[in-house]
């Protein structure tokens, strides 16, 4: 008898184990149920860019509108925190859209960059001077990292970070 209830006890043991285990395995599904509604940024980031339509004869790199983003992911909270982050990570760039309204553009930094090629290609076909997109990328994007730049801005930029002779300063 003593070994019956022995047996009893530890099948309980183990089903209260197995009770736990199967606990976890809902909270751990729960866990994902909540990651897959876009608790993360970057990854919401990720999977719009890759949605973007790749159409052959139009250059345009994916960009995702920050209203989309925030349609996706649950606290615009932890949107805004994760992309400033990201932003001084210079893992995107944010730019201000020139709609009369607060709409924000969101582009991974190599797709900038990449439009920022095609533009240069294009010029160079056509024989056109290049040195501006090029002294951009040295010294604005690294150091510009505003949603937006002004003319004036751009203006100060070329005083500071070009000499007569390397720089077309009427042209910046």
């Amino acid at each position: 008898m003593e070994g019956s209830s022995r047996s009893i006890g530890r099948k309980r043991e183990r089903e209260e184990e197995d009770i736990e285990s199967e606990n976890k395995e809902n909270d751990e599904t729960l866990s994902l149920e909540n990651s897959l509604t876009f608790s993360d940024t970057l990854i919401a980031l990720r999977i719009m860019r890759s949605q973007f339509p790749n159409i052959e004869k139009v250059s345009v790199q994916p960009f995702i509108l920050r209203s989309q983003l925030y349609s996706s992911v649950k606290d615009r909270t932890q949107v805004d925190r994760e992309l400033e982050s990201l932003r001084k990570e210079k893992i995107l760039r944010i730019f201000k859209l020139n709609t009369g309204q607060d709409d924000h553009a969101i582009m991974f930094i190599d797709d900038y960059l990449n439009q920022i090629e095609l533009v240069v290609k294009r010029m160079e076909a056509k024989r056109q001077d290049i040195a501006v997109f090029e002294w951009f990328k040295e010294h604005v994007i690294p150091t510009q990292l505003d949603p937006s730049i002004g003319h004036q801005e751009l203006f100060w930029y070329s005083l500071l970070h070009c000499s007569v002779h390397s720089c077309h300063l009427g042209e910046v």
